[in-house]
């Protein structure tokens, strides 16, 4: 399991976050995500814990802290989703082709409900 830490200043560093948690236990590693156009931190970072009991100590004491100037965001990580899928075109069924204003079909709509 990990920690989001969110809410952060984009000067922090891995080393100024590695410091802050180490003060609840052991830290397995850091990972502050970079915008990929700009290179400069995203305003969140992962954060494990060698045990969840340190984990736990970490979320109580430093969610809501004043931290860098920005108050923290800190509570369990949600597994990721995966958001690479494709289409949908915002309609149901996610029939990006065909239906609605499809030349090659004219007005029928049948195929479409």
């Amino acid at each position: 399991m990990s920690i989001y830490v969110g809410n952060l200043s984009y000067e922090v560093t891995e080393d100024d976050l590695n410091s802050v948690f180490a003060e609840y236990g052991t830290v397995k590693r850091v990972n502050l995500p970079n915008d990929r156009e700009t290179g400069r931190p995203r305003g969140f970072a992962f954060v494990e814990m060698q045990t969840e009991d340190q984990e736990n100590a970490a979320i109580e004491a430093l969610d809501g802290a004043e931290w860098m100037g920005r108050d923290l965001k800190v509570n369990k990580a949600k597994p990721r989703e995966d958001n690479r899928g494709g289409g949908g075109g915002g309609r149901p069924g996610g029939n990006r082709g065909g239906g609605y204003g499809n030349s090659s079909r004219g007005n029928d709509r049948r195929g479409d409900y």
